[in-house]
């Protein structure tokens, strides 16, 4: 399952404390980007997570006073920019090795 939160800049570390803290959803892929850093408008961040359908509500129980879940089509164009950034940083990682 994959969820991406929508985070104002006053509540990262909040939000942040509170994931990472959090056995269950600590075991997830748990990724912040700053959403002007995948060319999106706007001073917020946004928060990737990866796992188990029992990480990934935690999640939205954990920050839903403190994040907002982003719309299904939204969700999908930031998962797919996510991880474009990812594979073209292992293809650059790889061509550093290979």
């Amino acid at each position: 399952m994959e969820i991406v939160l929508k985070i104002k800049k006053e509540n990262l570390q909040k939000v942040k404390d509170l994931l990472l803290k959090d056995d269950t959803v600590s075991r997830a892929s748990v990724n912040f980007k700053e959403s002007k850093s995948l060319g999106f408008k706007g001073n917020e961040y946004l928060c990737y997570i990866s796992g188990l359908e029992e990480a990934c509500n935690k999640a939205k129980e954990l920050t839903k006073d403190s994040a907002e879940i982003v719309s299904k089509k939204k969700e999908e164009e930031i998962i797919k920019k996510i991880k474009e950034e990812e594979e073209s940083a292992m293809s650059g990682f790889g061509n550093i090795f290979g």
